[in-house]
């Protein structure tokens, strides 16, 4: 049986201007550690430029999900604020500083956390299925929803061959974070696959210590159902609350997987053994399962979590016939992790390179380059029917790089959200950017 021609389209996330050190991620080690430091948005947003021009320039299909509107006054007017701009913003720094704080969050760059993708070739009604993520459990996140839920439909808006469905409830038992929690293993990306959901919880449980878990497992589940996906070709696992409790508040921080090939810490899950006992039961008739599980004798699990090793993206150019892994240079600079990465090479595995990238200013914010990418795995008639302003060529990354350097401040502190100059300096950077791909009417 044939299958169609798919492709895997990264889509990264703009950094938007608003991008600062708020420390507002409860288990996110890297965002706490840093709360308050001067942050460079201009610095961060080109840092992602150049990771995009990268594996463009490698010859993958490089898209990019514009910032969204921020301070998101939308939200302080819901906050019970109002009157002007100014009067808002002047009214919200007075009295709900952290308030004002969330609303300019720049947490949407990392776009792994925007939603779930299901594609075409798993789902019973054969469309490419998408949910926005709720990200109920932090108030930074959680006014996210309606906007990217907007970006997408206008990207996506094609009903022929996508099916963008609304968010979960914002209740602490649909707590839904997106991609981040979501693996698809496949033999090819046109083919059928086997979608894996991670979760952090059960309905009702809360985490009293440590730190707490994100996802839900009723959200998985009913996403599950959302998408059409058959049950013998979707699983559902707990992520180890050892993870959770090092600082992995996303099971990607910890795994990655690619194609037929799932890279992991032996921490990562509960029963890792009878997972991937799973995993192989399911795939039979799909794919052969190739795994790389990283001993916590080579590389300690708090090891992981600071270099993000596994928040790296693995990728395949078209004049390798092995696989790349994209790691950030945290991961070098950690003496466990660049070791493993020395060995990993050696070998006749799946990975048989690495690069690495600096995305500091993203990672100082515990986010690295898996998190700043939403994977979408497009058939060429998908792709042709999704929003064209959005897929990068060399010409719009140039645009991108002068909008941001035109645009956004090099030095931003918690003080400037208080300064309409500043708000009006962000609608004006968006603005900028919207036009560069063709998305004017969401500003």
């Amino acid at each position: 049986m044939s299958h169609p021609v798919a492709h895997e389209v990264n889509f990264d996330g703009l950094i938007g201007p608003s991008h600062s050190f708020g420390g507002m991620a409860d288990g996110n080690i890297a965002s706490t550690h840093n709360e308050g430091h001067v942050s460079n948005p201009r610095q961060a947003a080109l840092q992602g430029v150049r990771k995009m021009r990268q594996l463009l320039n490698a010859g993958l299909i490089q898209g990019v999900l514009p910032p969204l509107p921020r301070p998101n006054f939308d939200f302080l007017v819901a906050a019970g604020f109002h009157g002007t701009d100014q009067q808002i913003i002047s009214a919200a720094a007075t009295q709900a500083p952290g308030l004002l704080k969330a609303a300019y969050s720049a947490s949407p760059m990392w776009t792994a956390n925007a939603a779930t993708i299901s594609p075409s070739a798993d789902t019973t009604d054969g469309r490419v299925h998408i949910t926005p993520a709720n990200l109920s459990s932090m108030l930074h996140r959680s006014h996210e929803q309606s906007d990217t839920t907007a970006l997408l439909c206008s990207i996506f808006e094609n009903e022929n061959h996508f099916a963008v469905h609304s968010a979960l409830p914002s209740h602490q038992d649909f707590s839904d974070e997106g991609a981040a929690n979501h693996i698809r293993l496949c033999k090819q990306h046109g083919t059928a696959g086997l979608e894996i959901f991670i979760y952090g919880r059960e309905p009702g449980e809360l985490h009293n210590h440590g730190f707490p878990a994100r996802q839900s497992r009723l959200a998985s589940d009913r996403i599950i159902s959302a998408h059409q996906l058959q049950p013998d070709r979707s699983l559902l696992w707990q992520q180890s609350k050892r993870a959770i409790d090092a600082g992995a508040f996303h099971n990607d921080v910890v795994c990655v997987g690619h194609l037929d090939t799932l890279f992991f810490h032996e921490n990562a899950f509960d029963d890792p053994g009878r997972f991937l006992a799973q995993i192989r039961q399911q795939s039979e008739d799909l794919f052969e399962l190739h795994t790389i599980m990283v001993r916590e004798t080579d590389v300690p699990l708090d090891d992981a979590v600071k270099s993000y090793l596994f928040n790296s993206q693995i990728v395949q150019t078209p004049d390798r016939e092995r696989f790349v892994l994209i790691a950030p240079k945290d991961t070098q600079a950690i003496e466990t992790t660049n070791n493993f990465c020395k060995e990993l090479v050696k070998g006749n595995g799946p990975i048989e390179h690495v690069e690495f990238v600096d995305v500091r200013e993203s990672m100082r914010n515990g986010g690295g380059p898996a998190c700043l990418r939403l994977r979408v795995v497009l058939t060429s008639a998908e792709l042709e029917a999704a929003h064209s302003g959005v897929i990068l060529d060399n010409d719009k990354l140039d645009q991108l790089e002068q909008a941001i350097t035109e645009h956004y401040r090099d030095r931003v502190e918690i003080s400037d959200f208080a300064d309409i100059a500043f708000a009006n300096e962000c609608r004006a950077a968006r603005e900028s950017i919207l036009d560069i791909v063709s998305l004017g009417s969401l500003a």
